[in-house]
């Protein structure tokens, strides 16, 4: 009985031990990463502080002060106005690009799933090709639907004619007909 009592005590300050040991290593590690989301504004106001930027799902949040000229902000191109003007567009990407994708975020940073399993399938069949993200610009991820009739995003151009999305580029790729595409287009680099 005394032996039971003072093992069962042991194991009991082994697991409250573990147990502090634990919490005070997460509470070490989250100060440690709480102490980098802040910084000293400059030399001459040290005791200020701001915080730096904090990624919250897509979005960013930054301070309103960038310390930045205006001509080192993101720029973006614009584009149509209205849907007549944004079909005339895509019409024109897709028929002066041998291959053209539209796709949500870029090649080398997709921004879903399927995008980025088109975009490997290009890197795979080496083909040079021009893209678009069309999370930038809301009326064209609109149009690009209507445009093919098609739902969904990735879209695919060869040569103007629209292949497909993920699915079919996939079904394409697996069954080496998407690289006699690309061949018979002159689009493989």
């Amino acid at each position: 009985g005394f032996l039971r009592g003072v093992h069962f005590r042991l194991r009991l300050e082994h697991r409250v031990t573990r147990h502090i040991l634990r919490t005070m290593a997460f509470r070490g590690a989250l100060r440690r990463s709480v102490r980098h989301l802040m910084r000293p504004v400059s030399a001459t106001t040290s005791a200020r502080w701001i915080a730096r930027p904090v990624v919250q799902g897509a979005s960013r949040a930054f301070s309103n002060d960038t310390g930045s000229h205006s001509d080192f902000a993101p720029q973006r191109k614009v584009v149509a106005d209205n849907v007549e003007e944004m079909m005339a567009l895509i019409k024109k990407q897709t028929t002066e690009n041998k291959v053209m994708l539209y796709m949500k975020g870029t090649p080398n940073q997709p921004q879903c799933g399927f995008s980025a399993q088109v975009s490997k399938i290009m890197a795979v069949q080496g083909v040079d090709f021009a893209s678009v993200n069309v999370l930038d610009y809301p009326l064209l991820r609109e149009c690009i639907k209507e445009y093919s009739s098609w739902p969904t995003i990735p879209q695919l151009y060869v040569n103007g004619e629209f292949i497909g999305g993920c699915d079919i580029v996939t079904q394409m790729h697996q069954s080496g007909e998407l690289e006699e595409l690309f061949k018979e287009a002159g689009a493989t680099a």
